[in-house]
């Protein structure tokens, strides 16, 4: 019965997602020759709609435990499913998510996240990449907005706790700047790569800020156990052993 239950949530939930999210990067796109402002409008009313039908429709609540200030800090996002990149404009007022490249190909959408200012990522792209990334990194803290890095690099099932990739030892080094590590548990209800959703809590747990300048491996090790800090502890000693 769980199961039906879930399924049938779910179907609701990806009809209503799917339309809403085709509306708001239409919007957002065609505000885009007016208002810049607009364009935001539209992705956190985007963002809020999303939160509000895994409320209803799926069951699903949100606790944030720690404090998030909107300040031009680097964030560093646990990830585990696709919420947490959604919810990113509800977090705060404009962040600056770092995201992979090919996201902005796809259509309309891909136009709206450039246009907001979503930075790409581009792992192939070299040092030419590496230098566009960090020069828009370093305006959108000029401008007071945070950075949000997902350093795993991709979706990680909850429980799974791989190294950071390389990309944030770089961007902490070059932009020198604190970092505020933040663990999320949402892969146990809004698994990855799974359209089937179940009810219950997602927790942001925030962790000790990290100040800029300390050697490269004790920041990696002070994010990387701060972002699992909701990880089953036998996974974490699993890992580290």
């Amino acid at each position: 019965m769980r199961f039906v239950i879930a399924l049938a949530r779910s179907i609701l939930f990806w009809i209503a997602f799917i339309l809403m999210s085709a509306i708001c990067s239409i919007g957002a796109v065609l505000s885009m020759p007016i208002s810049h402002r607009g364009t935001r409008a539209f992705v956190r009313f985007w963002a809020r709609f999303h939160r509000i039908i895994c409320r209803i429709l799926l069951g699903q609540r949100v606790q944030v435990v720690g404090d998030l200030p909107d300040v031009p800090v680097l964030y560093i996002f646990k990830h585990e499913s696709a919420f947490e990149t959604v919810d990113q404009p509800l977090l705060f007022q404009h962040p600056a998510v770092f995201a992979k490249e090919e996201l902005f190909s796809i259509p309309i959408w891909g136009q709206a996240a450039r246009f907001y200012g979503l930075i790409p990522v581009d792992r192939d792209g070299g040092g030419r990449a590496m230098r566009a990334m960090l020069g828009a990194a370093k305006a959108a803290l000029s401008a007071g907005r945070p950075l949000v890095l997902f350093a795993e690099g991709t979706r990680v099932p909850h429980g799974e706790a791989p190294p950071l990739r390389a990309g944030f030892a770089g961007m902490y080094r070059l932009l020198g700047v604190d970092v505020i590590p933040v663990a999320v548990d949402s892969g146990m209800i809004y698994p990855p790569r799974r359209w089937i959703k179940w009810s219950g809590t997602i927790t942001y747990k925030v962790g000790e800020k990290i100040p800029a300048g300390l050697p490269r491996d004790e920041a990696e090790a002070r994010v990387w156990r701060a972002i699992n800090a909701l990880n089953p502890p036998e996974a974490l000693l699993a890992t580290e052993a």
